[in-house]
């Protein structure tokens, strides 16, 4: 795993509550692919999706937030049992508001995303993630930085690594 950029919030310290995850570039490997209807369709691991179960199955709150539009985003998020917001352009309002009803502050939230439209949110919250696959900007503002890509395992490590270091609710 790459090293975090501030290691404070690494020490342990913070149960986290809740992990956000962006969709294109994380879920997947930011690739599209097209059939000649101009149905889309893309790639996941399954290895994160039972990252993701057994960290729902520790109580952790689990969503995507996506600028993606595509019901796929949706689709992958039943799929998951997560909760889902998409077509969001401007996330950390959004992000914002659901922290709220959720009761959580900002320090028990891990957010994981790969490009500048995630930026806002991966600094406000407790543990700012980026997979290997992330755009410059957000790999130097990330608190921790995977050694999987997105669509790769990335997921599934950020998922261990909480599991390992006992950050859970």
């Amino acid at each position: 795993m790459g090293d975090a950029t501030d290691g404070s919030a690494l020490h342990g310290t913070v149960k986290y509550r809740a992990l956000i995850t962006d969709f294109d570039g994380v879920h997947t490997d930011n690739s599209v692919f097209l059939d000649q209807d101009g149905r889309e369709f893309v790639r996941c691991s399954r290895a994160d999706g039972l990252g993701i179960e057994m960290l729902r199955a520790r109580g952790l709150r689990l969503m995507i937030l996506s600028r993606e539009e595509n019901p796929v985003v949706a689709a992958r998020a039943r799929k998951l049992k997560m909760d889902v917001l998409h077509n969001i352009k401007e996330k950390l309002p959004v992000l914002d508001e659901w922290r709220l009803g959720e009761g959580l502050e900002w320090s028990e939230i891990v957010y994981i995303g790969d490009d500048v439209n995630d930026l806002e949110c991966i600094k406000a919250c407790g543990l700012g993630v980026a997979p290997k696959n992330g755009h410059p900007d957000v790999l130097s503002a990330a608190d921790l930085c995977l050694d999987k890509k997105g669509g790769d395992g990335a997921l599934r490590e950020l998922c261990d690594y909480l599991i390992k270091n006992d950050l859970k609710a």
